[in-house]
């Protein structure tokens, strides 16, 4: 019965790692790339996400509660799980651990980026190209923004191919294998289009 419970919250800790979180970072990814067209751009997008109908019930349905269940029994699974990469170095025993540092690397940057973009527009800041433009003029903020959404686009992607596994997608050798060429292509995509959003703030 214990098994049994634990192999279902391991698949819907992986669900709820796709939908919503992975396709809510999709779409936080295409509203930031706006910047690349120009402070406006990225305003009137983020002006229109901000006015969403019941933009707090969305935010805490399909984001945050979704969000920090995924984080919580990631962490679980961090510190419990038996690491053996540099026993083995067999590549997806690298990925697993991969897996795990930069779920801990993502947990801590998306609280930090929540506490300076949502917490203090409750306290009457305005979340704009300014806000981001500030943020980034320090090279320690820099630095620790690409860390941190390349370790959430690297989670992402390689959390994919685990998704795809758990709910019985990719059973064969091959398919895995085809899997892992896939989601390291989303990585390799979604890292582009991230790196290009960070200095188009700068």
């Amino acid at each position: 019965m214990a098994g049994s419970r634990n192999f279902n919250t391991r698949r819907l800790h992986s669900l709820l790692g796709v939908i919503p979180v992975g396709l809510f970072l999709l779409q936080h990814l295409v509203v930031n790339n706006f910047a690349t067209r120009g402070a406006e751009s990225f305003n009137n997008a983020a002006n229109f996400m901000g006015h969403l109908p019941f933009r707090y019930v969305l935010e805490a349905v399909i984001i945050f509660i979704p969000l920090y269940f995924h984080a919580i029994y990631g962490l679980y699974i961090t510190f419990t799980a038996k690491n053996n990469a540099s026993r083995f170095g067999y590549f997806r025993n690298w990925m697993f651990l991969l897996q795990r540092v930069t779920g801990v690397i993502t947990l801590i940057f998306v609280s930090w980026h929540v506490w300076e973009t949502r917490i203090a527009a409750a306290f009457g800041a305005e979340v704009n190209f300014s806000m981001m433009s500030d943020i980034l003029s320090s090279p320690f903020m820099v630095a620790f923004y690409l860390v941190g959404v390349l370790s959430a686009v690297f989670h992402f992607a390689n959390g994919l191919w685990s998704f795809f596994v758990s709910w019985g997608l990719t059973v064969s050798p091959r398919s895995q294998r085809v899997s892992t060429y896939v989601t390291m292509a989303v990585f390799l995509a979604l890292a582009f289009v991230s790196v290009r959003t960070i200095f188009a703030f700068i």
